[in-house]
């Protein structure tokens, strides 16, 4: 049954991806059918996995501006949870590179506006926060997990500070999120999903980043996750 549901989610992946891929060859992706799609496959995921959901709102996120998002990251199912529930109309992820590789996928990831870094490559680095950059400045929101990488254990890593230079650089606010459920859904290196788990998403107040330095950002990013996952380890 696990496996059926990774299956499904698979599936209905593909299922929205190929008419992104087939529109990027012919040069008629827009951010609107992306967003469609992107939701819809978010919601199918979450309902047929039947999660317990539970979101939790601190504060009411003003609609129609621009946003960088940041979570801890415990499992690929982090992403259609965070789709499903984010308050924000276009919101773009930034992924590592190497989901870029994958045929077809990754033609489609680059033609949504989905976010590439490679952590390998410094001067590409730099080049995906300025791309990361212009997509706020037209009207995207922004996703990331600081602690580049699933949490093996559940703990908070430490976080990276990429995602607050970008935020500083585009003056959006930081919208914290903390997750805890999802690697009970698909841990990290499974491949069987499991059905009824309990998830809990809780979206911080807006942190404004003018006036605010890169560590001061970082540290009450952390501080957040700390309060509603976990202590994050030491730097």
């Amino acid at each position: 049954m696990g496996l059926g549901l990774s299956l499904y989610t698979v599936a209905q992946l593909a299922r929205e991806t190929a008419p992104t891929f087939a529109e990027a060859l012919a040069g008629r992706v827009t951010r609107e059918r992306c967003d469609e799609r992107i939701q819809r496959f978010s919601r199918r995921v979450v309902d047929r996995a039947e999660m317990d959901l539970e979101v939790t709102r601190l504060s009411e996120i003003p609609a129609g501006g621009s946003y960088v998002l940041m979570s801890n990251h415990q499992s690929h199912i982090d992403i259609p949870v965070i789709y499903a529930t984010a308050p924000v109309s276009t919101l773009r992820m930034v992924a590592k590179t190497e989901l870029f590789r994958i045929p077809m996928w990754g033609r489609a990831m680059r033609a949504a506006e989905m976010i590439e870094v490679d952590r390998r490559d410094r001067s590409q680095a730099v080049a995906s926060l300025s791309r990361a950059a212009d997509r706020v400045s037209s009207g995207v929101s922004i996703w990331i997990a600081p602690e580049g990488s699933r949490s093996r254990t559940g703990e908070v890593a430490p976080l990276k500070k990429g995602g607050f230079h970008l935020a500083k650089r585009t003056g959006a606010p930081i919208v914290p999120i903390a997750i805890t459920g999802t690697r009970d859904v698909l841990p990290p290196g499974a491949r069987a999903m499991h059905r009824g788990q309990s998830v809990r998403v809780v979206y911080g107040r807006p942190i404004a980043t003018e006036g605010a330095s890169v560590e001061e950002l970082r540290d009450e990013v952390a501080h957040f996750l700390a309060t509603h996952v976990g202590k994050p380890r030491e730097l």
